[in-house]
């Protein structure tokens, strides 16, 4: 009887023992929800081997196991971070006359592109033609007299070189400019001058505007063409074998 009873108890206290084993294996997986799989797989086997120890024993290893485990996660977040370099400011030389050079480029391009689209001969006043090429009062009158409103603007008939700007007897004022060609053409009686000596001038750009001075009787440009530089000839016909007709 006293046997039997023996090995009840031994068979009882088994069963107690694989109970509170189980019990220390739950708590365990709980304490290291997740985390990952060969973690846990750590945790459950310490936790085997330690059946023996207390509850307090198995939760602090596997708090530190679940710590652990962090840090190497965290050890891996911040080994993916990276931190671009910023390439360093690097200065130009020649930078000053880099852009003034680009800048004179493109004032040459424009100049250049609107010097081909001006025409290579203009009327020299938008006015109202009074008086010919033709011997006039006993004299001969070397051009024509466009007659037009004070100030209106008088333009380079081509594109040259102004020779003359300023007082001319008889014309009041006068504005005489070279061309390409060697041809002169004359401008007289203006009101004011727009231009100087020696400086270049393209057809149809304004350099002076219509007066009344000098041997006038009203408001007028006086203009004069000499191919040569030296014989005048007829403005009017000049000026329309260049396609501009008066």
């Amino acid at each position: 009887m006293t046997q039997t009873t023996t090995e009840a108890q031994r068979a009882a206290s088994h069963r107690k023992i694989d109970t509170t084993a189980k019990r220390r294996l739950a708590f365990a997986a709980v304490a290291v929800t997740g985390v990952a799989t060969a973690g846990a797989a750590g945790a459950g086997a310490a936790s085997v081997q330690s059946a023996d120890r207390d509850d307090a024993t198995i939760a602090l290893a596997a708090d530190a196991r679940v710590l652990a485990q962090g840090s190497v996660e965290t050890t891996s977040l911040e080994s993916d971070a990276q931190i671009l370099s910023v390439p360093q400011t690097q200065k130009i030389d020649g930078l000053s006359a880099q852009l003034s050079d680009a800048l004179d480029f493109n004032a040459a391009r424009v100049a250049a592109d609107l010097l081909s689209r001006t025409p290579a001969t203009v009327k020299p006043t938008e006015g109202t033609y009074t008086s010919g090429y033709e011997v006039r009062w006993g004299t001969m009158h070397k051009g024509i007299d466009l007659a037009a409103p004070l100030g209106t603007p008088i333009v380079a008939a081509q594109s040259g070189t102004v020779i003359d700007a300023g007082p001319a007897s008889g014309f009041g004022n006068w504005v005489r400019i070279k061309h390409d060609d060697g041809t002169i053409t004359v401008y007289g009686h203006m009101q004011t001058i727009d231009v100087t000596v020696g400086q270049q001038v393209i057809a149809g750009q304004k350099i002076a505007g219509v007066g009344n001075l000098g041997f006038s009787t009203g408001p007028h440009c006086h203009f004069e063409v000499y191919p040569d530089g030296v014989n005048a000839v007829d403005p009017k016909t000049w000026l329309s074998e260049r396609g501009v007709e008066i």
